[in-house]
């Protein structure tokens, strides 16, 4: 009965923090490339871009999720160090103003980022 109770307890747990930490968005993934850390920016200084800029760099993280911003894409890339993040926006955008009651912004549906720093 010790062991039923204590695993009924952990999935509680584990249950409550799924909900808590899923917020708005959902289906989150990261992927950091390289070996070394890099020390985080300040987010105006990374650039945002719709297109892979013509001057050499290299990928160094790739974020996707639901019900983001390429602001929020701005903002990883700029704790991982990046010089720039390349935005593709996938699917289209949900407006949230649309739905009753909604307090929150417009999102959308599905969007990577492409986290570079520029080759010197």
């Amino acid at each position: 009965m010790l062991k039923t109770t204590s695993i009924l307890k952990f999935l509680i747990a584990v249950l409550t923090f799924s909900v808590v930490s899923s917020g708005c968005v959902s289906d989150q993934a990261s992927r950091y490339f390289l070996n070394e850390r890099l020390p985080a920016k300040q987010v105006q200084q990374v650039q945002l871009l719709d297109a892979p800029p013509s001057s050499p760099y290299e990928i160094i993280a790739e974020f996707q999720s639901r019900g983001e911003t390429p602001e929020d894409m701005r903002r990883k890339a700029a704790e991982v160090g990046a010089d720039a993040v390349i935005v593709v926006l996938a699917g289209g955008l949900r407006l949230h103003s649309a739905e009753w009651a909604s307090e929150r912004t417009d999102s959308y549906t599905r969007i990577i980022g492409s986290a570079i720093r520029f080759k010197k």
